[in-house]
């Protein structure tokens, strides 16, 4: 069978490398290996969450919630807008994302994405005919270059990607320069990022209420310590989000992950400590690392830190292979366009683990 064109021409999504394949690969013990590659909550799951999937696995021969009506009121709580202006979506954020492509994207379209930043939005749109369009991140200030999104548009751009804490570099985007985008633009819709706003302790949500051309996505996989589960959502004016709905697949969440989603959103002493604890571990990581001269460290609102290793006489890939084989997992980010081979990210871990992983940063470079 031969495929679409565009999936003969796509190349794979590059993801971070598991415990699995590096302890296979350097002969090591799986639970000595420290994962700093994929932006988790190393601390774990709400224990609300944990009971609460206990008790329900015995359901699991029964259809899941399909209104999910109790987890979109939570939501909105939690994001202190409408139930009405929410939408939840299994697969993590990539759903919502691959929804807003379903509802609005027509073949020949063009959406702008600023290099570097989160790659997957291009391999969900391309898949639907639509055209990425490269604006630019500035790397040497560490801003989002404006005119570079306002040089790019044109009568074909129908989305815009803004990525607030932009991952990879961790920088957050000047409020008056998403105003400026959404209102000089009605018809192109601006769909901001805020996959790690916890960690910034900064939204720019009540902007629905002002623009129906702004869309939010959010997740459940970084604070909320649901990656496993694949939970992402939506905040966007009624009128997208009624739109969405009709596309959006009915079943996408199942039963485990839909009550483990309603009791952390309730267990808020757990979201409390967990922002608390990713901060703090982002900022020993950055001090930490910043003494170190031949080290490019990026300032982060996130909860995780892009390292230039230029300077240490390493490529991106060589230093990543001498930190797993120490045991370390970091994210190589040569496969993110708009970098070169010079690159890497670390996320948040532990205390104990941050000060294992600063030892073994200190025998790689020094």
């Amino acid at each position: 069978m031969k495929p679409r064109q565009i999936v003969s021409d796509m190349d794979s999504y590059v993801p971070g490398r598991s415990q699995d394949e590096i302890a296979a690969e350097f002969g090591l013990k799986k639970e000595d290996i420290i994962k700093l590659g994929s932006n988790e909550n190393p601390w774990g799951p709400s224990p609300k969450a944990i009971k609460a999937i206990a008790e329900e696995s015995k359901n699991i021969n029964r259809y899941p919630e399909s209104q999910l009506k109790d987890l979109v009121h939570l939501a909105a709580q939690y994001s202190d807008v409408k139930d009405s202006q929410v939408i939840i979506g299994g697969d993590g954020a990539d759903e919502i994302i691959d929804v807003l492509a379903k509802t609005f994207i027509e073949p020949d379209d063009e959406f702008i994405v600023p290099l570097p930043s989160y790659m997957y939005y291009e391999y969900l749109l391309k898949q639907y005919g639509a055209n990425p369009v490269y604006a630019r991140w500035d790397l040497d200030k560490n801003v989002l270059d404006v005119e570079s999104i306002f040089d790019k548009i044109n009568p074909k751009t129908k989305m815009i990607f803004l990525c607030s804490p932009n991952n990879p570099s961790g920088t957050l985007i000047d409020r008056a320069d998403l105003i400026r985008i959404a209102s000089e633009n009605p018809d192109i819709l601006i769909v901001i990022d805020e996959a790690y706003f916890e960690y910034s302790e900064v939204t720019n949500k009540d902007l629905i209420n002002e623009y129906d051309n702004i869309f939010i996505i959010r997740t459940m996989s970084k604070v909320l310590g649901l990656a496993g589960m694949r939970i992402g959502y939506g905040l966007a004016c009624e009128e997208i989000i009624e739109y969405m709905h009709r596309i959006k697949p009915v079943f996408s969440l199942t039963r485990l992950s839909y009550v483990a989603a309603v009791n952390t959103f309730e267990d808020k002493e757990y979201i409390e400590r967990s922002i608390k604890d990713g901060i703090e571990s982002r900022d020993y990581l950055i001090d930490e690392l910043s003494k170190i001269d031949c080290l490019n460290v990026f300032p982060s609102k996130s909860n995780f830190i892009l390292i230039g290793v230029k300077d240490t006489g390493y490529t991106a890939a060589e230093i990543t292979r001498e930190f797993m084989k120490r045991g370390i997992i970091v994210r190589d980010c040569t496969s993110f366009k708009g970098l070169d081979e010079y690159w890497i990210r670390i996320s948040i871990c532990t205390m104990e683990e941050n000060k294992k992983f600063i030892d073994i940063v200190h025998e790689v470079v020094d």
